[in-house]
């Protein structure tokens, strides 16, 4: 028998809010956290936009000299763990000591994180080829390479089981999710802290997306720019943040005592098969996904109240995702609330998954269905109910989260309400 997995932990760093409570409350109002970029000069930049986490000071949740040798897509990962483990219980948030309280060899981390950390490799490129190799900053590899992320987590709460970077473009989050759920039903672990985090709102990030004209030029209007589903939509906002959860085996977080927040109830990834950049445009390889998620969660399409969309702003991508949800779910596509939360944090690549899967959960838990703002003039080819522009309520008993990246990767979640 497979194991239940259930989550009791959350934690955020978002371009609306620093935790979780933030979070919840700029998706509630609406807020978008759109503005012209201040990391960086874009006066050479066609781009002059992002969605950049404000006022982050890592010092909140990390000892200073640590967090100097991480790199912010780092810093937010070890920030949203400490968020979640101390939501879970797992962890004395006020204390110096941060060492996790359970078996340490049967908890791992699984984050996903699609680029590492641009910053790092732009500085070490810089000193290289002004200075020469000698003057390179001495952290530069294990400060950029992806895999840090998961690696610091575990340092830092003592975490000794597995400890994995999931890599599937803007799918990393959700895929990262996916297969923290696997080790739990398996029985590998009882405790697996994941999510996804990025930090790529940099000259390198922004100018690579710039030249693949995936981004919005709306730069007059910044809070305006991310529309998806929107006609007059004109490319996606480039975010950053993380999302992590605390996941454990029913059977572990009840023992303890622990409060159960929802079911991880079922996963599916997929591939298209198909394109470098596109997904196909019928949809066809995410509505698989979406239907093995269902399956696994042992729901059918009716059962689900609300879909968090990978909705990126894109002409393809928003037309594209319309036909797959027609395919998925079918009649009740017609019924089902839709909304993309891109429209407010932008597009956090694989930071996006794992606070996707977050509005989830609190959009069952409060009751609420989060807005899909500047949903002005719809797409004729967009015709589902997208949840335009202000936020709605309702009960929710089940909701779901789906991921498309870069090379045609699928992944969806799903979450329930815990009985």
């Amino acid at each position: 028998m497979k194991k239940k997995v259930v989550v009791t932990g959350l934690g955020a760093v978002s371009p609306i809010g620093n935790d979780v409570d933030e979070f919840m409350a700029g998706l509630k109002a609406g807020k978008s956290g759109v503005a012209l970029t201040g990391a960086f000069d874009t006066t050479d930049f066609v781009v002059k936009i992002s969605a950049e986490v404000k006022n982050f000071d890592p010092s909140r949740w990390i000892d200073r000299k640590e967090a100097r040798k991480m790199a912010r897509f780092t810093q937010f990962a070890v920030a949203a763990a400490s968020q979640a483990l101390s939501q879970a219980g797992l962890i004395d948030g006020d204390g110096e000591d941060k060492k996790i309280r359970c078996d340490p060899q049967r908890a791992g981390v699984v984050i996903g994180n699609g680029i590492g950390g641009f910053e790092i490799v732009s500085e070490g490129f810089r000193k290289l080829f002004s200075d020469g190799p000698s003057r390179m900053p001495p952290l530069t590899v294990p400060m950029m390479i992806g895999n840090e992320a998961a690696a610091n987590v575990a340092i830092v709460y003592g975490l000794k089981g597995p400890a994995y970077t999931q890599v599937t473009a803007c799918a990393s989050g959700a895929d990262g999710l996916g297969q923290a759920f696997d080790l739990i039903r398996a029985g590998r672990c009882d405790v697996v802290i994941a999510g996804g985090s990025e930090a790529c709102v940099t000259p390198f990030g922004v100018g690579g997306f710039q030249v693949l004209k995936t981004l919005s030029t709306r730069n007059g209007e910044p809070e305006k720019a991310s529309r998806p589903f929107d006609r007059d939509r004109d490319g996606f906002v480039l975010g950053e943040g993380a999302g992590l959860l605390v996941l454990e085996s029913e059977e572990h977080a009840k023992a303890r005592g622990a409060s159960i927040l929802a079911e991880f109830a079922g996963y599916g990834g997929t591939c298209d098969a198909y394109h470098l950049t596109s997904p196909d445009p019928s949809g066809a390889g995410y509505a698989r996904a979406i239907n093995i998620a269902l399956a696994e969660a042992c729901l059918a399409p009716q059962d689900i109240q609300y879909f968090n969309a990978h909705g990126t702003s894109t002409e393809i991508n928003d037309v594209t995702e319309t036909r797959a949800l027609k395919t998925a779910f079918g009649a009740h596509a017609q019924k089902l609330k839709i909304s993309s939360t891109k429209s407010m944090i932008g597009h956090c690549v694989a930071g996006g998954g794992g606070l996707e899967a977050i509005a989830c959960i609190l959009a069952i838990r409060e009751g609420f269905f989060p807005p899909t703002i500047n949903l002005d003039n719809p797409d004729p080819e967009c015709d589902l109910d997208y949840v335009a522009n202000k936020v709605q309520f309702g009960t929710i008993n089940a909701a779901a989260s789906g991921n498309l990246g870069f090379g045609g990767h699928n992944g969806v979640v799903v979450f329930k309400r815990y009985e």
